[in-house]
């Protein structure tokens, strides 16, 4: 009589196991996923006309870094960026990367980098050497500094080109200003 009791209560402790068990193995293979296809992302070649359609088409509100893997300012704010953008996702603002980088960066450097310091968004390398050409079609003002960002919500009319580095207060204010004017719209 004592065994059976005991047997028992070992099963139920077991299923209790399994299925704790089984909820952990779930879980590590939804997290595999997850990261894998957060570190899958690819660098696209772009040319400043199709940069320029891309922002022109954008049915919701972008915000656009020109940045590179060497421009130490560039990437002390991009964590900034996308924490304003990711804070505000019902809105769904997209965060644009588009790389500056040097030819020989294109693809694996820039993709390599961006995987390392997790840095989720859409991922353009421009394909550009001529900043005199290139600039104006984003902002007439730019010299070609980075970092550089555009702020930009089609629907709403709302843009603003920034040419320094952005804080993480003023990362969160013009990601808030752009979807605001689209709620006062």
């Amino acid at each position: 009589m004592k065994t059976r009791p005991r047997k028992e209560k070992l099963q139920v402790v077991g299923s209790r196991y399994g299925r704790c068990r089984a909820a952990v193995q779930l879980l590590a293979i939804l997290m595999l996923t997850a990261t894998s296809t957060a570190y899958s992302q690819t660098v696209k070649k772009v040319k400043i006309e199709e940069l320029e359609a891309y922002i022109k088409n954008a049915d919701h509100p972008l915000v656009v870094s020109f940045w590179a893997t060497w421009c130490s300012p560039c990437i002390h704010e991009i964590p900034w960026l996308q924490e304003a953008v990711n804070k505000h996702s019902e809105k769904k603002p997209e965060l644009v990367l588009v790389s500056l980088d040097f030819p020989e960066a294109f693809p694996k450097k820039i993709q390599d980098f961006a995987r390392q310091k997790n840095f989720v968004a859409t991922l353009f390398w421009l394909d550009e050497t001529n900043a005199d050409y290139f600039c104006p079609k984003i902002d007439v003002k730019w010299s070609g500094g980075i970092p550089a960002n555009l702020f930009v919500n089609n629907k709403t009319g709302y843009r603003k080109f920034i040419q320094r580095q952005v804080t993480d207060r003023q990362a969160m204010l013009e990601v808030e200003k752009m979807i605001a004017e689209a709620e006062n719209k």
